[in-house]
């Protein structure tokens, strides 16, 4: 297949590529390599990719309408995954115009450009910040999650109305992933992993929020990029069992699909920190601190539809995962 990725030089984004190219699919990937985070990183990422004779990239953001219909219009993918996007839930308190830009007004483009050229599927990003103030575990996609927390949490909610209209409208067959927590090598520098071991291994402390006692379903990235490539090759349908005085956020009527990406295995913070201190062989030294705003106490994925319909099934402890990143993290910067 010929697939476009947006955001193909972010973390789930690199990732997806190298095992899109390694299936024998065409990729372009398209993104704006913007500051957020060291842009060497994702400069590194694609150094990785664009040796394949399969792929092309393309830099532009998504709010650039021409840009993107250009890149569009010239690759003609059969389907898109849109990856790209601001993320980040405690930015959005700072800089809450970047998420409008990039996640609303780029999402629309989106959405138009796979209208316009009948893209067969669209597999794009959600989040499990949708979720926001619910309490109620594990976290289903049946549930209503109209209390989000973080102006990031809003965006992505209101990309899932977005899709469904443009599945309902025309006939756009679109499938959203709520991820949840994504770790790994070649991973995001300001998610938490990142972050201690950053300052674990340079001596100095580490702010462990809510007194690290709130929980994430921290998920493995070859997991993710499994279930997101098992999304992809699922074009959905109406759903026949779809009943409209029983409405669910799940599914539709129209061709519109909706999943929890996650682990299904929810991780104290505290836990996650012992791992991480053995695979260093160091101890932390620990600034414990009350819960930041935008954040909520626990997530946990119910990803049962997910495995019912595409065969999901995450098997990635997070002994095995975190080890894997602290591998690549002294490898990459004992190298940079």
């Amino acid at each position: 297949m010929r697939v476009l990725v947006t955001g193909a030089a972010g973390f789930i984004g690199a990732a997806l590529g190298e095992r899109l190219l390694a299936r024998g699919d065409d990729v372009l990937g398209f993104d704006n390599l913007n500051p957020y985070y060291d842009p060497r990183l994702k400069q590194a990422r694609l150094e990785r990719l664009q040796p394949h004779p399969n792929f092309s990239f393309v830099r532009g953001s998504l709010e650039d309408r021409t840009a993107l219909n250009a890149a569009v219009s010239d690759f003609k993918p059969a389907r898109v995954v849109n990856l790209a996007a601001q993320a980040g839930v405690r930015y959005s308190l700072e800089n809450p115009q970047a998420y409008i830009d990039s996640n609303i007004v780029g999402f629309v483009n989106v959405l138009e450009a796979c209208r316009h050229a009948h893209v067969e599927h669209l597999v794009y990003a959600s989040s499990s910040s949708v979720y926001g103030a619910n309490r109620k575990l594990p976290f289903s996609v049946d549930d209503n999650v109209d209390h989000p927390v973080s102006l990031y949490a809003a965006t992505k909610k209101a990309n899932e109305l977005m899709a469904h209209t443009y599945s309902h409208l025309f006939g756009l067959p679109t499938t959203g992933l709520r991820f949840f927590t994504v770790y790994g090598p070649w991973g995001r520098p300001d998610m938490a992993l990142f972050l201690f071991t950053r300052r674990i291994l340079a001596g100095e402390p580490i702010d462990v929020f809510n007194h690290g006692r709130h929980t994430r379903d921290f998920t493995y990235i070859d997991d993710i990029v499994e279930g997101v490539i098992r999304a992809l090759d699922h074009v959905p349908g109406p759903d026949p069992d779809y009943d409209p005085m029983a409405t669910t956020p799940g599914s539709s009527s129209a061709p519109y699909r909706l999943y929890n990406i996650g682990n299904h295995q929810p991780t104290e913070l505290l836990r996650y920190i012992e791992v991480l201190e053995d695979c260093l062989g160091r101890k932390a030294e620990r600034r414990l601190l009350p819960l930041q705003p935008g954040d909520v106490p626990d997530t946990f994925a119910d990803v049962e539809s997910l495995r019912r319909d595409v065969g999901y099934a995450p098997s990635t402890p997070i002994e095995v995962g975190v080890a894997r990143f602290v591998d690549w993290y002294r490898t990459f910067y004992a190298s940079s």
